[in-house]
């Protein structure tokens, strides 16, 4: 099978992460971005996007609202929230069907959404690599890590595509690893990041070393140790084998990583949703680890109270908005 090079992409949704690709992949291939405002566009359009922090780029891009606007294109990264996932693949219903299309989204279960607006080979991907959007043509990199990348287990997609856009993000300045088979990588991070997440939320802390800390009983390191225990017994049930410990992952990240100084510490996505009172992706991280748990059997009740309490916290908004 002859696959068809990497020419031209489109990045749908340009926050941190989308703003990261499109500006990266820009210096490698014709870069394209989809966004919701027109002023986006249009600033876009006009001095392109800069990236500063870990990497210093400049690219061109084409930006519009309206997909029809930019061509034909070989890759398109889907790059906003989970919660944002079907009004983005309503969107790009009907277009770039020749396009093999990338879901980089924290949880589980963005794929079966973007399949039913298109038959596009899919590649499920998740990203460790964080930056902070400074304006609509500026984004500083500052996690340099990974973006995982298999091809989804129920689409058409290749293991010798997904090598393709790792190749490209790698060449592009971005780092990348592609794997036959993601759901181990997968799941790793949906234990990570439901607890660390979910537990930021509710306690309004970033991910501090308080989160690796089991000396004292008071210590929050064994609330987050628990609630990662839980989800490892949800993934074993389904004969998932970890490509990493969760908890050591957060060991890491607290001790070595991005959050090895309090005073840097890294603000889960979940935690800037709460501060700014928006919607969160707890339905898709936690809630995902509940759903899995009752679909075999394994009581999750840490995981339960807290995806309870993160729905709380959302409903308090509107409650004090009356």
């Amino acid at each position: 099978m002859t696959i068809k090079p990497i020419k031209r992409t489109c990045v749908a949704g340009a926050g941190a992460i989308g703003s990261l690709f499109a500006c990266h992949l820009g210096s490698v291939a014709d870069s394209t971005v989809l966004v919701r405002r027109q002023e986006h566009a249009d600033r876009l359009n006009q001095h392109g996007l800069r990236s500063s922090g870990k990497t210093e780029r400049h690219s061109r891009i084409v930006a519009s609202t309206d997909p029809a606007d930019l061509g034909d294109v070989d890759l398109i990264i889907i790059a906003t929230k989970a919660s944002d996932v079907e009004d983005t693949a309503r969107r790009l219903a009907g277009h770039f069907r020749d396009a093999v299309v990338m879901t980089v989204q924290n949880g589980l279960g963005c794929e079966e959404v973007v399949a039913k607006y298109g038959d596009w080979p899919i590649v499920s991907a998740v990203t460790f690599m964080s930056g902070n959007r400074h304006s609509d043509i500026h984004v500083e990199y500052e996690l340099d890590t990974a973006t995982w990348m298999g091809p989804w287990a129920k689409g058409a997609a290749t293991f010798e595509q997904v090598r393709q856009i790792e190749q490209l993000i790698e060449h592009s300045g971005l780092k990348a690893r592609a794997f036959p088979d993601l759901l181990p990588a997968q799941w790793s991070k949906l234990i990570f990041n439901a607890a660390v997440n979910s537990i930021s939320a509710v306690t309004d802390l970033p991910h501090v070393k308080a989160f690796a800390c089991r000396e004292a009983l008071t210590d929050l390191g064994h609330l987050v140790f628990a609630m990662m225990d839980e989800g490892k017994r949800v993934a074993a049930a389904q004969g998932i084998v970890l490509f990493e410990d969760p908890w050591e992952m957060n060991v890491e990240a607290t001790s070595h990583g991005q959050t090895g100084n309090d005073d840097y510490a890294h603000a889960p996505s979940m935690l800037e949703d709460v501060r700014a009172k928006r919607l969160t992706e707890v339905d898709w991280i936690t809630g995902s680890i509940v759903r899995a748990a009752a679909a075999v059997g394994v009581p999750v009740p840490i995981s339960e109270t807290m995806y309870r309490l993160v729905k709380a916290r959302e409903a308090s908004w509107k409650l004090n908005q009356h």
